[in-house]
């Protein structure tokens, strides 16, 4: 059988089947073909993978990539090049009034996959910039359930979630408002939905009280307020209690999204993140977040292990976006992987107060492979 492309020799990491461990890796008709420790050499390009790890295509769970529709929006494409990300989920950058826009002049002619949760704010994030900060939700005349059903069903192949942005900043006075418009809009749908906090109100104990198994709470290792630890530093038990009924946590690192207090508190105290997002938008793609692959390294250098790191951007995000075809290198899913190199040295990481933590050691990204062949718009593997 002749292939459109053999990655040998390898190292695999795929936490979806437990696997870690040298492997070639064939690719046909954009889907992984094959994966044994040999393979002939019956492929259009063959890659040699010595040195390499080779991940499932990195998904990240948390962006805002709705570039020139909105103010915030970055472009995948430009993402993808340093992060190796292969599926981009934007969280909420539009809502009812403008997502087909997002559709048809972003989505649709990306390399990258890019899937949405769609805003519980008929405009979505419209005022989010340097020079202006408006919540889109601070005025509950824009939130119509109605719209927001009827625009996720006629776009049902993109929309995988419903977005609302809790707290001072995304809300105003509103309050707890728009996650109970959100939740009862995502049980119409059949969809979870994505809490953001920021600063009270409402509380984290309010939000949390609201959110359903396999809904997301983003910014879950957020800096006080709002922080998963009291002032002695223990996780809260309602924070506790949310985790262990399926609420799952998703760090949305983003320009104000986690700091290392409370999140290696946390992860001491037993709880981990569940997913591992970037939140990356204007603010944050120069840094704190800069992408996801630097977001891995920073959870690396905080104490996560390789495994955990990578079940964090594959396999969890994949089950919560209920796509199996994602988040493995299974034979017969999606052929996206991420090449990396590992680099050993001293790297600074620093959260969104300004902390900073040291690495010795870092993924480097190599190539990007998506739909089973190699993006030329990405580094190649030499």
């Amino acid at each position: 059988m002749t292939y459109d492309l053999i990655i040998k020799a390898g190292r695999m990491v795929d936490p979806a089947q437990g696997i870690d461990a040298t492997l070639d890796i064939a690719f046909s008709d954009g889907k992984v073909a094959k994966v044994a420790p040999a393979i002939g050499d019956g492929a259009m390009r063959t890659v040699d993978g010595t040195g390499l790890l080779v991940l499932p295509g990195l998904i990240d769970f948390h962006t805002h990539v709705y570039w020139g529709g909105t103010s915030l929006g970055v472009d995948a494409e430009e993402m993808a090049m340093r992060s190796g990300t292969t599926t981009f989920v934007d969280a909420g950058s539009a809502g009812a009034g403008n997502m087909a826009g997002f559709v048809k002049h972003v989505i649709e002619h990306s390399d990258p996959r890019i899937l949405a949760f769609i805003n519980v704010s008929f405009p979505g994030i419209f005022g989010f910039s340097k020079a202006v900060m408006v919540g889109e939700n601070s005025d509950l005349r824009l939130l119509s359930a109605r719209e927001c059903v009827r625009v996720a069903r006629e776009f049902r192949d993109t929309i995988v979630g419903v977005k609302a942005r809790i707290g001072f900043n995304a809300g105003g006075a509103s309050g707890i408002a728009p996650l109970d418009i959100a939740i009862e809009i995502a049980d119409e749908l059949d969809l979870p939905v994505m809490a953001h906090i920021d600063f009270p109100p409402p509380s984290r104990d309010e939000v949390l009280a609201r959110l359903r198994p396999g809904d997301i709470l983003t910014h879950c290792f957020r800096p006080f307020p709002n922080a998963p630890i009291d002032g002695k530093r223990k996780v809260r038990d309602t924070i506790r209690k949310a985790h262990e009924r399926g609420v799952l946590f998703d760090i949305g690192h983003g320009y104000g999204g986690f700091a290392f207090e409370p999140g290696k508190a946390a992860m001491d105290q037993g709880i981990m993140p569940d997913i591992l997002s970037s939140d990356v938008h204007v603010l944050s793609k120069d840094g704190p977040a800069y992408d996801i692959l630097h977001i891995m390294n920073k959870f690396w250098a905080v104490g996560m292990s390789l495994t955990e790191v990578v079940r964090a951007v594959t396999e969890t995000p994949a089950a919560s976006l209920r796509r199996p075809e994602l988040g493995s290198l299974a034979e017969g899913t999606i052929g996206d992987a991420t090449l990396v190199r590992l680099e050993t040295g001293t790297w600074e990481y620093h959260d969104v107060l300004g902390a900073m933590v040291t690495g010795n050691q870092r993924l480097a990204l190599a190539g990007t492979i998506i739909g089973g062949k190699l993006w030329d718009k990405g580094p190649q593997p030499a």
